[in-house]
């Protein structure tokens, strides 16, 4: 990655021409860019043939209105540069993009919804580390270009005519939209034309998650038996072996409709199922008579069949964790932070969403009844695990992903278990319990970011 950061500034019309800029002859030298001679300068797909004139005494690049306005710099930035004296390429960035859901212009001060403060963060991130964020719907994507509209942020949000980006992070919500054909032949289309790198690129669904995951022999300790529900049979099999097992939709998340089943005596079994007011309990006689009040959603949801874990617990109310693992600045898995959440009351799952609450690891298993030994191999066991799962999914799955939210379980010996893995985690699920002004998810976002575009 580049080291080295100059301030970019717009000058009045007629100072400069547009394929005329100005750099101070100190950075000149550094970076060893003739002076007088047509170079390139790249910023994104931007690209526009300019002559450098040294400007003693300056530390920063200064160009005209005309050339400011396509690149979209406006207001003072600060950006990372490198220079190729064997292309003779000037690039400036990284320019980074975020593909998001939907806009909402008119609510200026919430303009992308809940994750609003998260895109503030994530520009105040960027300027920090020499970057340029801008944030853009699949609405953008629409014709073919070498630009897009996007959103960026400088005193309130404002959309402007940008080049395509450098990298893009992928922080869709919706499969459907991910999967119109508009938006898989822009991403196409523009890694094909300007090599922009595109990460966290497609959700996962539970099945294909622990399908890849069993291909590899150490990973097998941290998986409990989980397939796909195609029918009467498998359930009969698993509900034989378990006492408990959990029927979760395969493309799911935020706790939304986990069903519980377990026996009771007599051959009859209880069936729980996550409401937004709590839980539903409902018994039947037999397991052929609940596979039947199935039969209705089965028919539009497809569920992962899982091994019940007897979990640690607090106060009778069941855990798990969430870690967060990122590349970082050479490309490589970290883990960034690990919460513990505890399901809410009423709820068997302990997802924000349904009334769970967060605290820190050390918090939860020092509260908890688990042996003495095993509170003190938590701390390097459950990043361990994440670690090892997320390398997992980089290698038996075909996709570009920058970070994964992965739940992971401590059951009541202490043995460690991957609940499910998300490829688009939560800004607000995974809060580090500190009150910064950037958090290290967002920091280390721009890292990978800035690996990525090497700059």
């Amino acid at each position: 990655m580049s080291k080295l950061k100059i301030p970019v500034q717009a000058v009045q019309s007629g100072i400069l021409q547009e394929n005329v800029v100005m750099l101070g002859d100190r950075t000149m030298k550094r970076l060893k860019i003739p002076a007088h001679v047509p170079i390139h300068l790249a910023f994104g797909s931007f690209r526009q043939e300019v002559t450098v004139i040294p400007a003693p005494k300056s530390d920063s690049l200064r160009v005209s209105e005309g050339l400011a306005r396509r690149t979209g710099w406006k207001a003072r930035h600060t950006l990372n540069v490198s220079y190729s004296t064997g292309s003779r390429l000037l690039r400036l960035g990284p320019l980074i993009g975020v593909l998001v859901s939907r806009d909402h212009s008119d609510t200026p001060d919430r303009v992308f919804g809940p994750i609003t403060m998260f895109c503030r963060e994530l520009t105040h991130a960027c300027r920090t580390q020499g970057a340029y964020v801008y944030f853009f719907t699949p609405e953008a994507m629409e014709s073919r270009s070498s630009s897009i509209q996007g959103w960026v942020y400088d005193e309130g949000w404002r959309k402007l005519n940008l080049p395509i980006a450098d990298v893009i992070n992928n922080r869709l919500t919706s499969r459907k939209v991910e999967n119109k054909p508009s938006v898989q032949h822009f991403l196409a289309d523009v890694k094909s034309r300007f090599g922009t790198h595109f990460f966290n690129e497609k959700f996962l669904d539970k099945t294909e998650v622990f399908d890849a995951l069993r291909q590899d022999a150490t990973l097998q300790r941290y998986l409990p038996e989980s397939h796909l529900l195609s029918g009467y049979a498998v359930l009969k099999r698993m509900c034989g072996q378990h006492p408990v097992v959990f029927l979760k939709p395969i493309r799911g998340s935020l706790g939304k409709g986990i069903l519980r089943i377990s026996r009771e005596e007599g051959g009859a079994f209880r069936l729980l199922s996550t409401t937004p007011l709590g839980t539903r309990k409902q018994s039947y006689p037999n397991l052929t008579k609940l596979f039947q009040s199935l039969t209705g959603k089965m028919k539009s949801t497809r569920y992962q069949i899982q091994q019940g874990l007897p979990l640690m617990e607090l106060g009778k109310r069941p855990v798990d964790f969430r870690a967060l693992v990122q590349k970082n600045n050479t490309g490589k898995w970290g883990v960034t932070s690990i919460v513990a959440r505890t399901a809410g009351n009423n709820h068997f799952v302990s997802n924000l969403a349904r009334g769970g609450s967060l605290s820190t690891v050390r918090e939860a298993v020092g509260k908890s009844s688990l042996p003495p030994a095993v509170k003190q191999s938590v701390h390097l066991g459950l990043p361990r695990a994440a670690l090892s799962i997320a390398r997992g999914i980089e290698t038996y799955i075909p996709a570009h992903f920058g970070e994964l939210g992965i739940d992971l379980a401590l059951d009541q010996s202490g043995r460690i278990w991957l609940l499910e893995v998300n490829s688009k985690p939560s800004k607000n699920d995974n809060t580090p319990l500190n009150d910064q002004k950037i958090r290290p998810s967002v920091k280390q976002m721009v890292l990978y970011c800035r690996y990525l575009a090497g700059l």
